[in-house]
């Protein structure tokens, strides 16, 4: 816990310090000694900006120091920094002049909230999922290596996304070419190793002097003629180590290993950092920070404060929530998860170091033997769930939409082809906001739907969603329900309810021209005849249309099905006037898509089509609200092309 914590300022604090860098190259001028008082301008200033703007901050305020460290050794942004993530890049972004950007971060004209290359020449590579820094500072540090150029490449990776098995393949790869490379594990809840102390501290001093390193080559070369002596040598200084730290894992790959130090002391950071960029090959050096330091209730409990919203001006208490009835939908997920498991003790529930975010916290706390958090390892989730599905099961893997795409070989390879009884709850499907595009759940329908034997349900509101969980829940097979970030309409859940049918819409409004029932032909009218069909939470859109256009006679389907679709109902609508497909997935391979493919495939004349969804590029972050009107999804906007349609 910090000396003296600190709360939000309710104003902009005093910087003087900061304020006079507006890059890296003014703050390689300070003196060595300044640079403590400049942490805590950083940390206070960091503080008082995400208060303002909202944002991820815990991981920030973990690494000032190191932050601070990094930029006053490294010549940036020639030399590569890449961070991994990017929560914990905010500082980096305030000394690589973008401190006074900072205030609209996350916001639709504001800069990212992850590194960004588009944004500046500092943001050496764009991130936003785990475990990619190692791959891309060794591609970086093998140009440079071909290219015959003198630059430093540093990779650092916090302890979490160091769980994932791309890190180790990077770490593999690396030792393998022998590439000049810094990778600085940034451990801040001691998963690795748990020994910190004076005794640590003194080797790891050693370890990483010039002396040590010096004497440690040249003996080296001297025992090279003398193999069982340097043999000897080599498992002595490998148990020494190993009774201290985690070096023997990492020498063991190939790495030149330092640690664990004092991620606050900048001095020593300094100290090191410069000894350890001497070392040619690949390096690690392991640094212990704190998650939320030097703010207390984020030292406390930084899963809690892992982000924050924006605080009520002048008052610095987090905006309260309006009261609604509603429930998140991640949180209706969480309902029905523990509501199952206590009628079947075959469910397995399954979670990618997502429990929190995906609502499953009570169901872990209630059903700890049919829980598993694997950890950043996506890939291994799903084909866990497999294996736990051949042994007769029930695996429910709870995953980001954007996160699966990470695991896309194993959800074909291991679960769709040998048609095994997986259900996957996608989270954060569709349009997410702020985190921009390395969230957004925009593709699954695109990539589910080509997949043989799977179904996705979208459900429209939380009783849709819990239905459709119990609906694939009971299918044999692989199975997906997709639902979107936040609050759902304020539907009352149905625990009773049996309606939801696999393959079957819901007709909202049926105008008097359609008839779902009747078998036979039926006239429609010569008044233009509009069918709404809606895939997911876009309902209040399709009413918004209709209350914006009184001309037209609206049939409002909620789909509930990207795949199976309703087959019945797109045969009744092949005399309509014209088909509005609703969708918050790209366009290209989507739902729409896949009700024209219908038509086609069933030798029939495809109605004029209105195809609403995300467009063919990657949105940047902003609120839901203003991606959904950018990319065309605004009741407003269908309604006027919905009239220029009819007028053709």
């Amino acid at each position: 816990m910090s000396d003296s914590p600190l709360t939000f300022p309710s104003a902009r604090p005093t910087t003087e310090l900061l304020d006079a860098i507006r890059s890296p190259v003014e703050l390689r001028k300070l003196e060595q000694d300044q640079l403590n008082a400049l942490a805590a301008e950083l940390r206070s200033f960091l503080l008082y900006s995400v208060s303002q703007s909202g944002g991820h901050f815990g991981a920030g305020l973990g690494v000032v120091e190191l932050t601070i460290a990094l930029h006053y050794v490294l010549n940036t942004p020639y030399d590569r920094l890449v961070w991994d993530v990017g929560h914990q890049s905010y500082p980096h972004k305030i000394l690589t002049e973008r401190r006074e950007a900072m205030s609209g971060i996350r916001e639709a004209t504001g800069i990212a909230g992850f590194p960004k290359r588009a944004e500046s020449d500092y943001d050496t590579f764009g991130v936003g999922h785990s475990s990619t820094s190692i791959s891309a500072a060794l591609g970086m540090a093998l140009a440079a290596k071909l290219k015959k150029e003198e630059r430093e490449c540093v990779a650092v990776i916090g302890d979490g996304a160091m769980t994932a098995g791309m890190a180790f393949e990077a770490l593999n790869h690396a030792a393998s070419t022998g590439s000049d490379l810094l990778v600085v594990l940034n451990d801040n809840e001691m998963s690795i190793s748990k020994n910190v102390g004076g005794l640590a501290n003194y080797f790891s001093k050693i370890w990483a002097s010039e002396t040590y390193t010096s004497f440690r080559e040249g003996g080296k070369k001297v025992l090279n003629k003398l193999p069982a002596t340097k043999e000897f040598v080599r498992r002595t200084e490998e148990h020494m180590k190993g009774m201290i730290s985690p070096a023997t894992l990492f020498e063991e790959l190939g790495f030149y290993y330092v640690g664990p130090i004092d991620g606050h002391d900048i001095d020593r950071l300094i100290k090191d950092l410069s000894s350890m960029l001497k070392i040619k090959g690949p390096k690690l050096l392991h640094v212990i920070t704190q998650k939320g330091r030097g703010f207390l209730p984020a030292e406390d409990d930084p899963v809690g404060y892992h982000a924050l919203g924006k605080l009520e001006p002048n008052k610095m208490a987090a905006v309260a929530p309006k009261k609604t009835s509603a429930k998140k939908f991640q949180d209706v997920f969480g309902e029905w998860l523990c509501d199952t498991a206590k009628d079947d003790e075959r469910l397995i529930g399954i979670t990618a170091a997502m429990c929190e975010g995906s609502g499953m916290v009570r169901f872990a706390q209630s059903f700890p033997d049919q829980f598993y958090d694997v950890a950043i390892a996506e890939q291994h989730a799903v084909t866990l769930a497999a294996g736990l599905a051949c042994e007769q099961l029930k695996p429910v893997v709870a995953i980001y939409s954007t996160f699966l795409q990470r695991a896309y070989d194993q959800l074909i390879h291991d679960v769709a082809i040998q048609d095994l009884d997986v259900l996957f709850a996608i989270d954060r499907a569709g349009v997410v906001g702020e985190d921009g595009p390395t969230h957004a759940g925009s593709f699954d329908i695109s990539y589910l739907r080509c997949i043989p034997k799977m179904l996705i349900a979208t459900p429209s509101d939380e009783n849709e969603c819990y239905q459709a969980l119990q609906t694939c829940y009971q299918h044999q097979g692989p199975a997906a329900v997709r639902y979107p970030r936040g609050l759902g309409s304020g539907a009352v859940i149905d625990k009773d309810s049996h309606s939801y049918r696999l393959g079957k819409a819901r007709l909202v409004t049926e105008p008097d021209w359609f008839d779902y029932n009747d078998k036979a032909e039926k006239n429609l009218e010569k008044s233009p005849n509009v069918a709404l069909l809606v895939f997911g939470a876009l309902l209040d859109i399709a009413h918004a249309c209709q209350r914006a256009d009184s001309e037209h006679k609206y049939l409002i389907a909620d789909m509930r099905w990207a795949k199976p679709l309703d087959h019945d109902l797109l045969a009744k609508l092949a005399s309509a006037d014209l088909i509005v497909t609703i969708e918050d997935n790209t366009i290209a391979g989507g739902a729409g898509s896949a009700c024209a493919e219908w038509f086609i495939q069933h030798s029939l004349a495809c109605p004029p089509m209105l195809q609403c969804g995300l467009p063919d590029h990657f949105q940047e972050h902003g609120t839901r609200a203003q991606l959904l009107s950018e990319a065309g999804l605004d009741a407003n906007i269908i309604a006027e092309r919905i009239a220029k349609a009819l007028a053709r």
